[in-house]
């Protein structure tokens, strides 16, 4: 299996997720954050509807340090989505809104909601 390794940061996306339970962040190495791949990997995890805030992959460097580093080199050709971060409270605290990019909705099918 090839490892991304951090020099290839052009290939990847980090997105703050906010979710039914709260926010995380994601790191992936889909082109999109809209790619159909990605979606359904997301719902089958049980996360059907999001809004996703893209970051700079530069700052999440900063912000999450060797943890960042760490996540990154764990990516391989079949593991294209890797949680960066699941506390919801620190990662909603770690970026201001003028840092991240514009929000993406995604609504999701009403039969993948869990009740």
């Amino acid at each position: 299996m090839r490892v991304i390794k951090t020099g290839n940061l052009d290939a990847m996306k980090c997105a703050m997720l906010i979710t039914g339970s709260g926010p995380v962040v994601i790191l992936t190495s889909y082109d999109s954050l809209e790619h159909q791949d990605l979606l359904e990997r997301l719902a089958n995890k049980g996360i059907p509807k999001f809004m996703a805030y893209e970051i700079p992959l530069a700052l999440a460097e900063e912000r999450y340090g060797g943890h960042f580093n760490k996540v990154l080199n764990g990516f391989t050709e079949s593991n294209d989505l890797r949680v960066l971060d699941h506390n919801g409270h620190r990662a909603f605290n770690l970026f201001r809104f003028d840092e991240l990019a514009a929000p993406l909705m995604h609504e999701g099918l009403p039969e993948s909601y869990h009740h």
